[in-house]
């Protein structure tokens, strides 16, 4: 199984936990391509989801290897068993590149020909999306198997941005979905789709989003490995009578979704869904 990665930024946590992830279950990439770590809209992105200083303070923990505390430093600290080397962690995706051989290119789009060019020649048969522009057809249909993607709620009723949070404010159990993407807003194909039982242990959105983020990575993987023993096949999203797409929400409905997100921690069996 050929795997290519498609990352924001080479500091992108995420990306380099699946990247390193893959790698340790023998699915190494042939290659992964990134946004430059100073892409506009992936900036505006951290900074609207984690706020000015946990933006600035992720930038030094990635940008300053020179301070033993930064070599070991993992904002998503559940994603550290995967970013684990040696007595550190792996800080960028070239780190990861260089343990587990494989060549990172930077493209200021996703999208370009040069992108698409670079996609073709590593011939892949699956390419695991972390982040970054939203991706056209063309590229899109590189890979022989598709482009996987995992979304932190259920599908087809959580659709879009803030997903966990839309998911506490529409009565929507918590979940997460890996599918391939098509040319719509999350509505392709899907491989797994599982609720996510640790919400009762999460003390914030932030905690929750983070091990959510964990969660999907290791259903990554088991998506990856059961595409390749055929043992998974994907499945059409259902139909639903109202189309919803959810965005990026307003900071009073963000304290909703904390207090339902505390309330069913104190009431676990209060929950329920509305869909």
């Amino acid at each position: 199984m050929r795997v290519a990665i498609l990352c924001s930024s080479p500091y992108s946590e995420t990306g380099c936990a699946v990247s390193a992830r893959m790698a340790q279950l023998g699915y190494a990439p042939v290659g992964a391509l990134t946004l430059p770590s100073w892409d506009r809209s992936t900036l505006l992105r951290k900074v609207g989801q984690w706020g000015v200083r946990d933006s600035f303070d992720y930038a030094v923990t990635k940008l300053r290897p020179g301070k033993a505390a930064n070599r070991k430093k993992v904002l998503n600290s559940y994603l550290e068993k995967s970013l684990r080397h040696g007595e550190g962690v792996f800080r960028n995706l070239r780190e990861v590149a260089r343990a587990y051989g494989f060549p990172v290119v930077t493209c200021g789009d996703q999208n370009s020909p040069r992108a698409l060019a670079q996609l073709k020649q590593w011939s892949p048969d699956l390419v695991i999306f972390t982040g970054g522009n939203i991706l056209r057809d063309q590229v899109l249909k590189v890979p022989r198997l598709g482009v996987l993607n995992s979304h932190l709620a259920l599908l087809p009723e959580i659709r879009g941005m803030s997903s966990p949070e839309w998911s506490l404010l529409s009565g929507v159990p918590l979940g997460i979905t890996i599918h391939f993407m098509d040319s719509g807003l999350d509505t392709g194909p899907i491989l797994l789709r599982r609720e996510f039982a640790g919400a009762d242990d999460c003390d914030s959105l932030a905690d929750l989003r983070n091990r959510m983020i964990a969660e999907g990575i290791e259903l990554i993987a088991e998506a990856v490995a059961g595409l390749d023993s055929g043992t998974i096949s994907p499945v059409p999203q259902a139909e639903r009578e109202t189309d919803r797409q959810f965005f990026v929400m307003h900071e009073r409905l963000q304290a909703e979704a904390t207090r339902r997100l505390k309330k069913s921690r104190l009431n676990p069996v209060a929950g329920g869904c509305d869909g």
